[in-house]
């Protein structure tokens, strides 16, 4: 195995422990708002569709400097 493989395994590894741990915790919180208030699941669902879409879009940013590494 050589340094390069190495480099894109810690890359897309350390790259993606952030995005996974914020999507938990983005998932969590939006549960225990719709569970106190289940009126609001309508103005909670949106926005945490769209905080779930910009972590989500870091673990790609990390893909795409993993695939760059030559």
């Amino acid at each position: 195995m050589d340094i390069s493989t190495l480099a894109k395994a810690v890359a897309i590894g350390l790259g993606s422990i952030g995005p996974g741990i914020a999507i938990g915790m983005i998932g969590s919180k939006a549960m225990e708002a719709i569970g106190r208030n289940p009126e609001a699941s309508g103005k909670v669902f949106v926005p945490m569709l769209i905080a779930s879409a910009f972590a989500e879009a870091i673990a790609i940013y990390a893909l795409v400097i993993a695939f760059s590494i030559k």
